[in-house]
């Protein structure tokens, strides 16, 4: 059965721009689904770690994002039984998963999975690569971005709030390193898909940014184009 009826907005972005908890709220307020794309490299980074997996195997790191255990139950993240919904934010899970998010069998393995998401009544899907790779004719694509600076302080806050430690010289300079391997990777490099409307949010809130989202899905529902 066919599912390019059911709206989609994709969220893209940065690390630590605020897509996610944007996403999040905007599915929330409209009664749609959720996909947090980048999840799934973290869980697929994390299991990865767990199991001592070479994280330059592309084969093997292919074979655990295949056969991922993941579920999504609210806001907590699941693999298998075990709740990994704090897990997979620490540091050194983000950064693997940066790295693995290179490799093509690794990608390739997750698309389907990603796809299969797209549920009614509608889906708001965050990551790097929703509207340029996985949703490419969304009716709303949304590009949101904000200052290096302004992240890693929201980084910080959010690492320190969740009982990490955090450095913000080290934060700045692992944000740099993830924008320069992510904007010039091979396979979907981070950029702002074609049609996206682009929200730099370095001085906005989450609740200004979350009701841009809305306004410009409101437009386009008024257009008939969703």
């Amino acid at each position: 059965m066919t599912t390019s009826h059911i709206p989609v907005i994709t969220i893209d972005g940065p690390t630590a721009s605020g897509k996610g908890t944007v996403s999040h709220l905007v599915a929330e307020k409209l009664g749609f689904h959720y996909l947090d794309s980048g999840a799934l490299y973290r869980l697929t980074a994390l299991s990865a770690l767990r199991k001592g997996t070479d994280l330059h195997d592309e084969h093997a790191l292919a074979k655990l994002a295949r056969d991922l255990p993941v579920s999504f139950k609210g806001e907590h993240i699941f693999l298998g039984a075990d709740d990994v919904s704090a897990a997979i934010r620490a540091e050194e899970v983000g950064n693997s998963a940066s790295k693995i998010a290179a490799l093509p069998a690794v990608r390739q393995a997750l698309y389907g999975l990603q796809l299969d998401f797209r549920k009614a009544p509608g889906l708001v899907a965050d990551g790097r690569d929703m509207g340029t790779v996985i949703f490419p004719n969304a009716p709303l694509k949304v590009f949101l971005t904000a200052s290096v600076e302004a992240r890693a302080d929201r980084r910080y806050k959010q690492l320190i709030g969740k009982g990490f430690s955090a450095n913000m010289d080290d934060l700045l300079k692992d944000l740099r390193e993830r924008d320069e391997r992510d904007a010039n990777r091979k396979i979907a490099p981070l950029k702002p898909a074609e049609g996206a409307y682009v929200l730099d949010t370095s001085n906005m809130t989450v609740d200004e940014a979350v009701a841009q989202v809305l306004g410009w899905y409101a437009a386009l529902k008024k257009q008939h184009v969703v």
